[in-house]
């Protein structure tokens, strides 16, 4: 597996003449935390942050202002062979909250995001279990029950006030994604 199996594409991403208010309003939107800049080939030329922009101040003079100005032109990028392992070494050693990806000719191809190296570290089951338990949690108010999952079968045991509120449990779990089948035991 490698930087190509986990980023992200196609990108969003700004041109160095995008003003600061047009790459604010993309960040707020959308919800990133970076936005890479990229020239007319899609060479990847710059990065712009929501601190970048907040630094810049949101003044009428640079609100209108292209995003050259205040895009950082040194960019931490990997290629597309990079491993899981040397991209999350690279973002947690240089405190990346995202990544962009190269091909050869340094044309932006992809982004690797936290979240997507923790999207191939945590297993399927224990993504399905947190869901369970939440939703468990969401209904009693309290850890009541034990949740374990195996390729997607849910199995919950524990105490249960009668026969209905079983049958309550077992229904809520099955609303959750990602689940195959339950098992309810007291």
């Amino acid at each position: 597996m490698n930087a190509a199996d986990v980023m992200t594409s196609p990108v969003v991403v700004v041109s160095p003449a995008t003003t600061v208010r047009e790459a604010s309003a993309v960040l707020g939107d959308r919800g990133f935390s970076a936005l890479p800049v990229v020239d007319e080939e899609g060479g990847l030329v710059g990065i712009v942050s929501g601190a970048d922009l907040l630094m810049a101040g949101m003044t009428p003079e640079t609100a209108n202002s292209p995003v050259a100005r205040v895009m950082r032109k040194s960019v931490i990028s990997a290629p597309m062979s990079a491993t899981p392992e040397e991209l999350a070494t690279t973002m947690l050693s240089q405190r990346l909250r995202c990544l962009p990806i190269v091909s050869d000719g340094q044309l932006l191809v992809g982004v690797v995001s936290r979240s997507d190296l923790l999207r191939i570290l945590t297993p399927a089951d224990a993504v399905v279990a947190a869901r369970v338990d939440a939703a468990l949690r969401s209904y009693s108010g309290s850890p009541r029950w034990t949740v374990a999952v195996h390729d997607g079968e849910v199995s919950v045991s524990g105490p249960f006030a009668d026969v209905a509120e079983r049958k309550v449990v077992e229904a809520l779990v099955r609303t959750v994604p990602g689940v195959r089948g339950t098992q309810v035991a007291s």
